[in-house]
């Protein structure tokens, strides 16, 4: 499937650019396979049709299993179009969806995913400032599978700020109180008799 959209050439860089941030920084954990300008290296076959996400995560080990699916959009592709064609799609793999998309955009990519019905597990916002490009995890999916933090048995660390309030938990009902036993009268001390 080709592109959507055309994007104008300096969102185009900046697109390959974060991708390539993406790469270096999952390496450790998965292997890692990109799409980026026109390439299309990596597919992925959902339905009858072929697929090029702009990241591609498999596990490491002989199984090679599809770990997760990542697209990186641009003020441009946060689009009614992009996520019909494209998000929806990634959003019924059997790999959990990621979508990295301009802090600006973070409403609107929201507001796309309700709307189409998009399945993401992860939205995360992008800046840059000067050369450093900041990543901020905006929604995560819940989890049924696990309670309270824990991903199958194991404790899962969550970024500063991601965590959802807590329900306070209701004040314990008081016991009622004993009624006081009454006091019996206190017997006076007599001197034993010899």
């Amino acid at each position: 499937m080709s592109p959507i959209l055309v994007r104008p050439v300096r969102e185009q860089l900046e697109h390959d650019r974060v991708i390539r941030i993406l790469q270096a920084r999952l390496k450790r954990k998965y292997d890692v396979a990109i799409n980026v300008g026109d390439e299309q290296a990596a597919g992925l076959k959902i339905g009858v049709g072929q697929m090029f996400p702009d990241l591609l995560l498999t596990s490491q080990d002989k199984a090679r299993r599809l770990e997760g699916i990542i697209e990186v959009e641009t003020g441009e592709s946060v689009n009614h179009l992009e996520a019909m064609a494209q998000w929806a799609h990634y959003g019924r793999a059997r790999a959990p969806f990621h979508l990295y998309v301009p802090a600006a955009a973070v409403d609107i990519a929201r507001r796309l995913c309700t709307e189409n019905q998009v399945d993401v597990a992860e939205v995360w916002s992008y800046h840059t400032i000067a050369d450093q490009t900041r990543f901020t995890l905006v929604h995560r999916k819940n989890n049924t599978k696990s309670a309270k933090g824990t991903k199958e048995g194991k404790r899962t660390k969550e970024p500063k700020g991601t965590k959802e309030p807590q329900a306070k938990k209701a004040p314990a009902k008081a016991k009622p109180a004993r009624p006081a036993k009454s006091a019996k009268p206190v017997k006076s001390a007599k001197p034993k008799r010899k």
